[in-house]
C-alpha cells in the first residue's frame, strides 16, 4: 500500500541515529530510499556513484569484498544483482541504527554471504589482518568524510588489507575543506605505485577514486 502511495507523494519514516542524526526511510515513485539530513545514504544517487566505480572494475576476479560503511547497503545489492557477485562480502559500519535499517528495511538478513561488523572502520583495519580483493571506502556522516579517514594513516593500514592484486574504490567528499587531504591521499596511493584514477562529478554530485596495482 505504501508503495503505491508512493507514486502520488512521498512517503517517510524518520529514525533517531546517535551518529548520523535524523535519518530519513522515504518511498518515493516506488522505490525505497535512504537519506540523512542532506544526502542520499542508500538506494538513489548513492547507488549510482558506486555503481559508475564498480563498471571500471573486472567484478570476475574479485572473491572478496569489504565494505567500510554499510549505508543501506544498495551496493550490496548492486553487486548481486547487477554484477552476479556471489562470493563473502564483509560489512563494516559503526552506527547499529544504520545496521538495524539495511536488515529490516532492506532485506541485507537474507543475504547468508553478508557478514556485518559493528565497529569503527580505523578500529577494524587495524585490529582484523584479513586481506580483500576489493575495498570499498564509503564513509560519511551526511555529506562529509570524517577527517580520520582523510588522513594517509588510515590509507596505509588499507593498503595493508588489500590482497596483492586488490583494488581500491573510494567514494570521496566534495568539501572544499576536504579537497586538498583528497589529493594527499591520490598522491600517497601513487606513491606506493597504484595506477589511481580520478572521476569528478560523478551523477554530478562526488568524486570517485580507483586505485589498481601498475
Amino acid at each position: 500500500m505504501v508503495e503505491l502511495l508512493s507514486y502520488l507523494y512521498p512517503v517517510t519514516k524518520k529514525i533517531k541515529s546517535h551518529v548520523n542524526g535524523t535519518l530519513e526511510i522515504t518511498w518515493y515513485n516506488g522505490k525505497k530510499l535512504l537519506n540523512s539530513k542532506n544526502a542520499n545514504y542508500s538506494y538513489g544517487s548513492l547507488q549510482e556513484i558506486l555503481k559508475f566505480g564498480l563498471k571500471k572494475i573486472n567484478i570476475h576476479q574479485i572473491n572478496s569484498v569489504l565494505l567500510l560503511g554499510l549505508g543501506g547497503g544498495s551496493v550490496i545489492q548492486t553487486l548481486r544483482e547487477e554484477f552476479n557477485y556471489q562470493n563473502k562480502i564483509t560489512a563494516v559500519d559503526f552506527d547499529s541504527e544504520i545496521i538495524k535499517i539495511a536488515l529490516e528495511e532492506f532485506d541485507l538478513q537474507y543475504d547468508i554471504d553478508l557478514e556485518i561488523i559493528c565497529q569503527d572502520a580505523l578500529d577494524y583495519i587495524q585490529q582484523d589482518s584479513t586481506q580483500f580483493d576489493l575495498i570499498i571506502v564509503d564513509l560519511f556522516i551526511d555529506t562529509e568524510v570524517p577527517e580520520q579517514f582523510l588522513k594517509i594513516s588510515f590509507w596505509d593500514e588499507i593498503l595493508k588489507r588489500k590482497s596483492t592484486s586488490g583494488v581500491l574504490l573510494f567514494n570521496a567528499s566534495l568539501e572544499d575543506s576536504m579537497s586538498k587531504k583528497i589529493h594527499d591521499v591520490i598522491s600517497f596511493l601513487r606513491s606506493r605505485v597504484y595506477k589511481v584514477d580520478v572521476y569528478n562529478k560523478v551523477n554530478k554530485t562526488n568524486t570517485v577514486i580507483i586505485a589498481k596495482p601498475v
